[in-house]
């Protein structure tokens, strides 16, 4: 993410003129943008013209139009769009200030963030955004003949889909296509190729023959980080399997992607063998915080995107005081499978110091 212009006090107002560079950086655009926020950006709009002949003809023109920002439209993470709606605020002669507009930010197109509050998760996430080596620690592709997922898991969490009907080898170009362009060597520490059967063998296989053939250094020279993993399906729900691997699992293990798959199974494995030391829930767990029993904090990352600014500060305020008395705190994304895994659970839960089981006798 390119920060053209930054203009603000941490835990008060300001705006930042920001210029996404690349499909990494619409996601944390996508985690930034709340309710209640406001974006000016430049957009194309239809506008309807007198003609010479008394008629009237449509003519495409440039607006610049700034939006209260009511709701994430659509997040279009194969085309690199993301769409916010609200009302206009910004007058000009073709937009009413109050009508709905919904605006489209996508790559390389500067837009400016202004906020009421840029609290501290808010200011964690513009960091990540700037930071060079704010990427994937683990990239997989997911596949069965035909079809593959190419997936980053990390600091953020997207996909890629492909889907092809066409012969074996012109389906194992376009998924070599799609590993040039998101893996990254230089961030990811390992590459997962992973299917039932034998088609990850094969495109393993395809993959070594075309680095050499065409020379493509960062797969020949990291080929030792390119590891094979059987799984069920080609689908997106089969991640768990990858991350349950122990070979993956050893070569990334001190990364933010493995700290919070094993943060999620040892909430689990607590929850099943000792329950008391385990909960979920608001309720639950702000009650085991003032008892100053929470040892590691989960949440996902949609109980930030709420529209009562309330509930977000609500959120802000637990992870800080959890992180100030000594807690560690993992928050999920939710378009990941282990941020699914805890939404079904609320979107929070802990792992406490030390048991609380009359946290059972408390309403959720």
């Amino acid at each position: 993410m390119k920060i053209v212009r930054r203009d603000l006090v941490p835990d008060g107002p300001g705006s930042v003129k920001m210029v996404p560079v690349d499909s990494d950086d619409l996601w944390y655009v996508y985690n930034l943008i709340a309710p209640g926020d406001s974006v000016m950006a430049v957009t194309v709009r239809k506008v309807l013209r007198e003609a010479a002949a008394g008629g009237r003809d449509a003519e495409r023109v440039k607006l610049k139009l700034e939006i209260k920002v009511e709701e994430i439209a659509d997040y279009d993470t194969l085309g690199s769009v993301l769409r916010i709606r609200g009302k206009n605020i910004l007058e000009n002669e073709h937009v009413k200030i109050g009508a709905f507009h919904t605006l489209e930010l996508e790559l390389h197109r500067p837009f400016v963030l202004r906020k009421d509050v840029w609290d501290s998760l808010a200011l964690d996430v513009l960091h990540q955004a700037s930071d060079p080596a704010a990427s994937a620690d683990l990239a997989v592709i997911l596949m069965q003949e035909g079809l593959a997922h190419v997936l980053l898991v990390g600091k953020r969490a997207g996909h890629s889909n492909l889907d092809f009907d066409n012969a074996l080898n012109k389906f194992f170009d376009n998924v070599l296509q799609a590993f040039l362009k998101h893996v990254d060597f230089s961030v990811v520490r390992c590459a997962v190729i992973a299917s039932p059967g034998f088609t990850k063998d094969q495109f393993h296989r395809h993959l070594l023959l075309e680095a050499e053939r065409r020379q493509l250094r960062p797969i020949i020279e990291n080929k030792s980080r390119i590891v094979l993993v059987h799984t069920t399906s080609g689908y997106k729900h089969s991640l768990r399997e990858v991350l349950d691997a122990p070979n993956v699992m050893n070569m990334i293990k001190d990364t933010k992607a493995a700290q919070e798959v094993r943060a999620l199974k040892d909430f689990f494995n607590m929850l099943s063998n000792d329950s008391a030391r385990a909960c979920y829930g608001p309720k639950h767990v702000e009650v085991a915080h003032e008892r100053l029993a929470i040892q590691t904090l989960l949440l996902t990352d949609g109980l930030f995107r709420n529209s009562n600014t309330a509930e977000r500060k609500r959120y802000v305020d637990l992870v800080k005081s959890v992180k100030d008395s000594g807690g560690t705190v993992h928050i999920f994304s939710s378009l990941h499978v282990s941020g699914e895994q805890l939404a079904s659970l609320t979107g929070i839960a802990a792992i406490l110091r030390f048991p609380l089981p009359d946290l059972e006798d408390l309403e959720m």
